[in-house]
């Protein structure tokens, strides 16, 4: 039986007010029915809420809410984002259920009656096969999407010339596809350079495997490669 402080988002009003009157943290998750990859983050999320009582938790289905997922610049599901009136405190990306039990700990512990230090400690005592090492981690981004790119910034604000100029490419050739911003996990950002043995960013992945970064990507499109490669529901109509 599902919590009753976890809502199934049918009405977007529902979540604006949770947002608007509530004084403390909302979590929100983001997922997709198609997406295998929700599944587990779904089953953590119950847990979560029925731990943390007094907090609302809200299942958002990203491409049923457009606007939200726009709002909340989500490129990919699974994605839980930690929300305090408009501000955003908290992010998670991907399968990594260790960090989204961590942060949801510190951010509600309080809020739940729950010490600082017992928060990290429900935290810390989360079942060992949810905790994923790096590896699977960065495994799990880079299968988010069938056409994946890691950036420094933001699609709608890359913050650095090389990520504008693989960002607009990607546009103008219709792609469709997921990102992560490297700048908010440094973890990642140094984890990738060692897994795909490529030291520098961004980097764009097609159907998991590593394509290259901005040089070889303007190549590939000059010659017509990059869009043979590139999945058909990747290519927006």
């Amino acid at each position: 039986m599902s919590a009753a402080n976890l809502i199934q988002l049918s009405d977007e009003k529902d979540l604006r007010d949770a947002l608007e009157n509530k004084s403390q943290e909302v979590i929100i998750y983001f997922w997709a029915p198609w997406a295998e990859k929700c599944k587990q983050v779904e089953s953590v999320i119950d847990d979560l809420a029925n731990k943390y009582s007094k907090t609302q938790f809200f299942k958002v289905e990203a491409e049923e809410f457009e606007d939200i997922s726009e709002a909340y610049e989500i490129s990919a599901v699974p994605t839980v984002i930690i929300a305090k009136k408009a501000k955003i405190v908290g992010r998670v990306d991907g399968v990594n259920v260790a960090e989204i039990v961590k942060q949801v700990a510190a951010r509600c512990g309080a809020t739940n009656g729950l010490s600082e230090h017992a928060a990290t400690a429900a935290a810390d005592a989360s079942p060992e096969a949810l905790k994923q090492d790096l590896n699977t981690r960065l495994k799990g981004l880079i299968e988010r999407a069938p056409v994946m790119v890691f950036i420094k910034g933001t699609a709608a604000q890359p913050r650095c010339g090389f990520s504008k100029k693989i960002i607009g490419m990607l546009n103008e050739q219709n792609i469709k596809y997921g990102y992560f911003d490297i700048l908010t996990d440094e973890q990642v950002r140094q984890g990738l350079k060692t897994y795909s043995d490529w030291p520098t960013f961004p980097q764009l992945y097609v159907n998991s495997e590593l394509v290259g970064g901005v040089d070889i990507v303007a190549e590939m499109i000059e010659s017509g490669d990059l869009v043979q490669m590139i999945p058909e529901e990747a290519i927006a109509k």
